[in-house]
């Protein structure tokens, strides 16, 4: 595609640039179209939508805790993972003598 710039007029190259624009807009509209009927058709091969696999799964900023492995003896209300810091009651247990192992649940 060889297109001679060197002899179009400003006003040309204009026009040209914005037909360029235009059909790069076009372009990926149809490239999303095509890729949003792809993820729907994925989708439903597992009986899903596409919203139904973007908002399921893990999600780590969403807040949710692993299954808590220890629980306070004095109030077993506050437990803990073990995974990450650990809480205040679990290291004053601890260094009170408290078995980890009797921690557990």
């Amino acid at each position: 595609m060889g297109i001679d710039l060197s002899n179009m007029s400003m006003e040309d190259l204009t026009a040209l640039e914005k037909d360029i624009a235009k059909a790069k807009a076009t372009l990926e509209k149809k490239r999303i179209a095509e890729a949003r009927k792809a993820m729907e058709m994925a989708a439903k091969e597992y009986g899903m939508t596409v919203e139904d696999v973007l908002s399921s799964g893990p999600d780590r900023k969403s807040g949710q805790k692993g299954v808590a492995k220890y629980a306070n003896p004095a109030n077993p209300d506050q437990t803990w993972t073990g995974r990450g810091r650990q809480p205040t009651w679990y290291r004053e247990a601890i260094a009170a003598g408290t078995d980890p192992a009797s921690m557990e649940i």
